[in-house]
């Protein structure tokens, strides 16, 4: 086995982990060594078979794909990333690309290009769906210098921001308003996402910006990073 690129599927759907499988077994130089069904999943699964590729979708219970692939791509950085999945939209995109993706493929795409991203990704080099590449380019050419997003924070989403700039963690606010921790994960992937932030102390800096946390409800070590 000897010179394949050795590749991890994550995908909560049984059916797409399979059709996939069998995709990949057609190639000689791929080997599937083996699935997730979320990201949890994932983040163990690679730490234990350290695959070359990880196929990421990103709409999972427990752990979505983005805070699965921020994890393996942290922890393993010799792991590359293919994220692959149905969303195109923004708030999917730019935190997937900042998590640590190389790629970003869409699932109606045909099997030929799923087979030339995988090659791709696993050579160090980013392989983007045309329509993924667009939204890149065009975020480099006129980042955003006024509005992050047009598309607003639901209620439970500005809960979440205010409780982030108080510094509590994603367990602490799963606790505190009665979700699941991995809701709280989605949650703060999609306010990063749609504020096009990088990370949580960015996102409480923004909380305290637009008023919707006081510097008084802000624990000393969340000043001291914002400061």
């Amino acid at each position: 086995m000897k010179g394949h690129i050795r590749v991890l599927i994550v995908d909560d759907h049984a059916i797409v982990r399979k059709g996939l499988t069998v995709l990949l077994a057609t190639e000689p130089d791929i080997k599937v060594v083996g699935e997730a069904q979320d990201g949890l999943e994932a983040v163990e699964k690679a730490a234990s078979l350290k695959p070359d590729v990880t196929l990421m979708d990103l709409v999972m219970p427990r752990m979505d794909g983005i805070e699965a692939t921020r994890k393996i791509t942290e922890a393993h950085p010799k792991i590359k990333v293919l994220v692959l999945t149905s969303f195109a939209a923004d708030d999917k995109v730019f935190p997937a690309v900042k998590a640590g993706a190389l790629g970003y493929l869409l699932k109606d795409s045909s099997p030929e290009e799923l087979l030339e991203a995988i090659h791709r990704v696993n050579r160090g080099e980013p392989s983007l769906d045309s329509t993924i590449a667009r939204k890149v380019l065009q975020e480099i050419s006129h980042p955003c210098n006024e509005k992050p997003t047009t598309d607003p924070l639901t209620e439970r989403e500005l809960e979440v921001l205010r409780l982030i700039a108080q510094g509590l963690s994603n367990k602490e606010i799963a606790s505190k308003i009665f979700i699941a921790e991995w809701t709280v994960r989605t949650h703060v992937s999609n306010i990063l996402g749609k504020l096009q932030l990088a990370s949580r102390t960015q996102a409480a800096l923004h909380a305290l910006r637009s008023g919707l946390a006081s510097l008084d409800d802000v624990p000393a070590s969340v000043k001291k990073d914002i400061s």
